[in-house]
């Protein structure tokens, strides 16, 4: 019997706006009793324990579940095993011919490729050997501009095959951001495609990032021809995909990795202009992916897993890509925009595949209900069974929107909180235990000890908001570190509370409802001076150092302004030299920003706003109070203005953003 249409959560009847699973789903799941929580508590080395040898094929196992040396924790030491071997090998006897991943290009007139595990298995190897013949061994560092398609995927498995680790780097990010990565991992290998389709257009990739090959000593430049546009091609540095794989043997010998061994670098915005090399191990790391991905999205054999985000960000590395393989799943990816051809374009794509599982940001949820609900009403989406959110909290409207229109009031709402640091999902509801609430991530899941502080360290009751940390021990695939950074991997998250506390940089509440003690806790956002731009971190910083770069400008404070849409964008507060200060001098002032950001960072940190102003509210030592720029251009209440050396300027900068919050600004100016 189909499982199409059937229905999988209850409305709570004393409580407005809570839903539980239902015997459906508690009898579906592959978590259901809330005991779990309890017996994780107990002995929470022991439950990961038990549950890596479940989720992965070990080559050697460990001789000690973890090592703590604060900050830095280990585990499963003395282990060996293989990414590549367990998301393809070990699936080969009972699922050769099943789809592991389907992938949707844009182009209308092309068709969709299928790639089974003895496909993807083949072209693995292949391209391991080819990557060997180039001279990258073990412990070397790859750097991918890669967009989300299939050869992407070939070329990750592939490094891990060979015990290489990647470095993959979102296309909307600029050429200049891919040299500053490649410069900090010392990478010498890049893999990129020469181009890809979104929303109707052809993206070049090798056209733009040959200066950068030139400029980082570049030995091997790996071309997929994905758009044929015949891109220079530098001898013995340049190599099309298809040239270097095609008379490669299909098998490859996967390297043993110790399981604390470097698996990938992803690189995440921090709070100074450089971005952060995040580390993450390859046993731990893919334990954990493996398992957040049975238990939160409730995944079996047959099930097809639709996760939206970019191989360019850790949702794609460990949703979209790693964490459905391992489990001998099917995933689907696609090529483009959400919005081209029309608007339908992810409902058609469920629909046409009879996706079960659905995975996205509030994000691009919101820029889809105000293209109108006619758009999901013309297709069938009765496969669907979990819908889940990702990138950023999730506003109730936009929650019940997805409750009632996209799953139709059938499927629960998974709204998983984590971060690249976290490698997975840490807290959620699992949907055979609920509850499922608008707004409300839920309990840290089994063998994770999440809290809410105070700025003392003391934990927070219900409704307070505070601090959202993790206590030890900590979750197996968690950051082993930042890349060559020991005092900022301190600094940024184990300063706060001392060395045995990760501050996540994220305020919270908990709520007044639990699971087996386990407290539900709705996250409220960013604490730091990181944006969330469309489910997408960006460092304040890295946008000011771009701004600054520009002649014309002396100083620049950027912060986040709400949006819509992109949850918040960023507002540049500019103060530019004389003699830009006429309208036609802002006009080409403000588009050589906007240039100089896209350049630098990328598209997807161009500035909502840019004001250009006189000055910026400072301390004493000159210091720009930023607390003032986000309650400017966020409405909210400012707080004690004597703090600010010169608080004329707030009277300025008000009128400039229209500023209608509670404060009397223009009295406490004058």
């Amino acid at each position: 019997m189909s499982d199409s249409g059937k229905k999988w959560v209850k409305e709570d009847p004393e409580r407005d706006g809570v839903y539980w699973p239902n015997e459906n789903m508690k009898e579906r799941a592959w978590l259901s009793d809330p005991e779990i929580y309890e017996k994780a508590r107990k002995n929470p080395k022991s439950f990961w324990a038990e549950k890596a040898k479940e989720a992965l094929d070990w080559f050697k196992e460990w001789d000690e579940v973890e090592e703590w040396n604060p900050p830095y924790f280990n585990w499963f030491l003395g282990s060996e095993t293989n990414l590549s071997y367990n998301c393809l090998d070990r699936h080969l006897e009972d699922k050769r011919n099943k789809a592991a991943i389907i992938w949707e290009p844009e182009p209308v007139e092309e068709k969709e490729r299928v790639l089974t595990y003895q496909d993807l298995y083949r072209e693995v190897n292949k391209l391991a050997n080819a990557m060997k013949n180039l001279g990258i061994e073990k412990g070397d560092p790859v750097t991918f501009w890669m967009p989300l398609i299939p050869e992407t995927a070939v070329a990750a498995l592939a490094c891990q095959r060979i015990g290489a680790w990647h470095s993959i780097v979102y296309t909307a990010f600029s050429p200049d951001a891919v040299k500053d990565r490649m410069k900090d991992a010392g990478s010498t290998t890049l893999i990129t495609a020469d181009g890809f389709f979104r929303g109707g257009k052809t993206m070049k990739l090798k056209e733009k990032i040959d200066k950068v090959l030139d400029e980082v000593d570049a030995e091997n430049c790996i071309v997929i021809n994905r758009a044929k546009t015949d891109p220079d091609m530098k001898e013995g540095r340049d190599y099309f995909y298809d040239d270097i794989t095609e008379n490669e043997d299909a098998y490859s010998e996967p390297e043993p990795i110790d399981a604390e061994d470097t698996g990938f670098l992803l690189y995440t915005s921090g709070t100074t202009g450089k971005p952060k090399g995040i580390k993450h191990s390859c046993g731990a790391y893919a334990a954990q992916a493996a398992l957040t991905t049975k238990w939160v999205f409730d995944l079996h054999p047959q099930d097809i897993f639709f996760s939206t985000a970019d191989i360019g960000w850790i949702t794609g590395h460990s949703y979209t890509l790693y964490g459905p393989l391992l489990n001998g799943g099917t995933t689907l990816w696609y090529e483009g925009s959400p919005y081209f051809p029309e608007s339908d374009r992810w409902w058609k794509i469920i629909e046409k595949y009879g996706a079960n599982v659905f995975y996205t940001a509030p994000t691009a949820l919101r820029a889809l209900r105000k293209e109108g609900d006619e758009w999901i009403e013309k297709h069938d989406l009765s496969t669907l069974r979990i819908l889940g959110s990702v990138g950023e909290p999730i506003d109730p409207d936009t929650w019940n929107w997805y409750f009632e229109k996209v799953g139709e009031k059938r499927c629960p709402i998974v709204d998983t909180y984590w971060q690249t640091e976290t490698g997975g999902i840490l807290l959620t509801s699992l949907p055979g235990i609920g509850p499922f609430i608008p707004g409300v991530a839920g309990p840290a899941i089994p063998g994770i000890q999440y809290d809410v502080l105070d700025a003392t360290g003391e934990p927070l009751g219900p409704g307070e908001s505070g601090k959202v940390v993790q206590k030890h021990p900590f979750g197996i695939g968690m950051l082993r570190g930042i890349y060559e950074a020991h005092d900022k991997y301190v600094e940024e998250y184990w300063s706060e509370y001392g060395l045995e506390t990760y501050f996540s940089g994220d305020g919270g509440r908990k709520m007044d409802i639990e699971v087996d003690d386990q407290p539900l806790i709705q996250i409220t956002g960013r604490m730091d001076d990181v944006l969330e731009v469309a489910g997408h971190r960006l460092g304040t910083a890295e946008i000011e150092d771009a701004v600054s770069e520009l002649d014309e400008i002396v100083e620049v404070a950027v912060v986040g302004e709400p949006h819509d849409v992109k949850g918040e964008v960023p507002a540049v507060f500019a103060i530019a030299k004389s003699g830009n200060d006429t309208e036609e001098g802002r006009k080409e002032l403000e588009k050589k920003i906007m240039d100089k950001v896209r350049e630098r960072v990328g598209p997807v940190a161009s500035p909502g706003a840019i004001y250009f102003v006189s000055d910026v509210p400072r301390t004493e030592s000159g210091k720009v109070i930023r607390r003032f720029l986000k309650g400017l251009v966020r409405d909210d209440e400012l707080g004690d203005m004597t703090t600010a050396s010169n608080p004329g300027c707030l009277k300025e900068l008000a009128e400039k953003v229209n500023y209608e919050g509670p404060e009397d600004i223009v009295s406490f100016t004058t």
